[in-house]
């Protein structure tokens, strides 16, 4: 702030308080008057000096502006407009990301790999506008690159740039897994008493099918392309790594090349995996165990064979916990098959414990599921041209007679020979609620087993986290490069959020946290002031545990910009 002395025409001489900025539009020095403090001849009545004493007394004002306890001043004029494609808001939430982006040091990452490279953009900052925008705002490649000014940040590069460095990010792919895994044991540790695998699909926006997107079960049973990703996490709830096959790649044989990485790659010694009957394959546990490692897999009740399925029916030994929960166990040499070297089939037994248990509130979910897809087989029947293979997905089993053309997947069977399969359904409905655990792991508790499987929830809910709040799918990049990279975003982006609600102690979920990070904004109001309109308490609680002031009302540009340096040391 300044004293402005003002000589008009008629001789007089007026005094008032003004200060400068920088307007945004300009960039030119504009000046604002704060206070008007009228004419000299008239103030000399009251001071001496008029202008001396005004200008101490702005010399103290500019002291307590320093010290942040001078309020805030605008003058707004009634006909000031909007100028078009106004971009005066602004996030700052992703201030909590950005911390632990650069705890992390994935900047470092970037910029070292760069340093060497012909590559003219700015590839850290371009991948940290997709992963906060993933977080905070996900979208498009194109939508995200027109909202980079939504952040206080770097964004001096061309949506020709943003495309150009998915490129290089699949090319650091693997060895970015690493480091963080590498900085994630460093500053967190990483316990790896237990290792989840779980694999999941997604589902691209266009139709078109390549050596990559390809056509298969898709967990939403949608007709389109998609790619598997497999990932493994630790018993902590934070992802490893992970890794992408073709759409129509079995999820069972995703686990070997997985496992083997994981094993060489990121050194964790004897593990114990856990996962769901989509990998209770000979194969899988065969190979597990010859790594010296464990395995707790679930196992198909109705797939099993008939002496499991009479154990499990069975009301011998069971222990009750209260009236809705039971589990029993059985140590058992089970015989599994295994592909030899030479691709023959050979038999092979593993000592293993089977842990079964039941709940019934998981009979209760079956039966209503159940009774959905007998409503549907039932309509299939009565109208089988209404139906393909695919869009008859949980009916078409309790149909008797049923086939379908190899080609079209159109019902073959003529509508009269069709009928419900009323022994099938019997079956299925005594086995409502139980499930079956196998585990190399055989000294363990039942109690332990199940809790040790139940871990699995974390996983799953971390694909749906991807699915849902970071909207992983559909995918609009085509070439696999850029479809490689784009999942990478992905990884990145969970990662961070997986950490920061461990740092929270799991107070509140990864949805809340982006849901209030996303509202934690600002507005340009006049000069370098931005006002900030929302708290709530997941933001007191992150600012807690990361040292960062979220209920600060107004800030100006300098101090944004200084607290975001201050957070980027990580």
């Amino acid at each position: 702030m300044y004293l402005k002395i003002s000589k008009y025409k008629n001789g007089r001489t007026y005094l008032s308080i003004a200060d400068g900025y920088r307007d945004k539009v300009t960039k030119s020095v504009k000046g604002v008057t704060i206070q008007s403090l009228g004419y000299l001849e008239d103030l000399k009545k009251q001071f001496d000096d008029p202008i001396a004493h005004f200008t101490e007394e702005i010399k103290k004002m500019n002291q307590e502006k320093k010290l942040k306890k001078l309020p805030y001043s605008f003058n707004i004029n009634p006909s000031d407009q909007l100028t078009l494609n106004n971009k005066d808001r602004k996030n700052f939430g992703y201030a909590a990301l950005s911390k632990l982006y650069h705890e992390l040091g994935i900047h470092t990452f970037l910029i070292n790999r760069q340093r060497h490279s012909n590559e003219e953009y700015d590839a850290n900052a371009i991948l940290k506008l997709l992963v906060f925008s993933r977080l905070l705002a996900p979208a498009s490649k194109k939508k995200t690159f027109e909202c980079k000014d939504r952040f206080f940040e770097n964004s001096d590069f061309s949506l020709d740039n943003v495309y150009r460095s998915l490129s290089l990010f699949n090319k650091h792919k693997e060895t970015l897994q690493l480091w963080i895994n590498s900085r994630i044991k460093e500053l967190y540790g990483r316990d790896t008493s237990l290792v989840y695998y779980d694999v999941t699909n997604y589902y691209f926006e266009s139709d078109k099918t390549d050596d990559f997107r390809k056509k298969g079960v898709c967990k939403e049973h949608r007709p389109n392309p998609i790619v598997q990703m497999g990932l493994f996490m630790d018993n902590n709830g934070l992802p490893i790594t992970y890794q992408l096959f073709p759409g129509n790649t079995n999820d069972c044989l995703t686990y070997r090349p997985n496992l083997s990485r994981i094993k060489h790659d990121y050194d964790l010694g004897k593990v114990v995996v856990v996962a769901d009957k989509g990998m209770t394959t000979g194969d899988n546990i065969y190979y597990t165990l010859s790594a010296g490692d464990g395995y707790v897999f679930s196992m198909s009740v109705r797939g099993a064979n008939r002496e499991l399925k009479e154990f499990v029916l069975d009301d011998y030994d069971y222990k009750w916990l209260g009236d809705e929960y039971k589990h029993k166990s059985r140590l058992y040499p089970r015989t599994i098959q295994v592909s030899g070297t030479n691709g023959k089939k050979m038999k092979v037994a593993v000592d293993e414990k089977q842990v079964v248990f039941y709940s019934q509130k998981y009979a209760v979910r079956a039966k209503a599921e159940r009774a959905a897809a007998i409503a549907k087989a039932q309509d299939l029947i009565n109208n089988p041209g209404k139906y393909t293979r695919a869009t008859s997905y949980g009916a078409a089993g309790y149909v008797r007679n049923i086939d379908f053309d190899k080609d079209t997947g159109e019902i073959l069977t003529p509508a009269k020979t069709l009928a419900l399969d009323e022994d099938k359904i019997k079956e299925d409905e005594a086995l409502d609620g139980y499930y079956v655990i196998v585990t190399s792991e055989y000294t363990e508790t039942d109690s332990r087993i199940i809790d040790m499987y139940r871990g699995l929830w974390k996983i799953e809910e971390s694909f749906r986290v991807t699915k849902s709040d970071l909207k992983a799918r559909p995918v609009y990049v085509s070439r696999e490069d850029h479809i490689e990279a784009h999942f990478l975003t992905c990884y990145v982006a969970l990662v961070i959020a997986r950490i920061l609600e461990m740092k929270i102690d799991n107070k509140f979920s990864i949805s809340k946290i982006l849901e209030s990070l996303a509202k934690s904004e600002c507005t340009h109001v006049q000069q370098n002031y931005y006002l900030f309109d929302y708290y709530d308490d997941v933001l007191k609680t992150i600012g807690e545990k990361l040292n960062i002031d979220f209920s600060k009302k107004m800030m100006t540009l300098s101090d944004i910009k200084n607290f975001l340096g201050e957070v980027k040391k990580g």
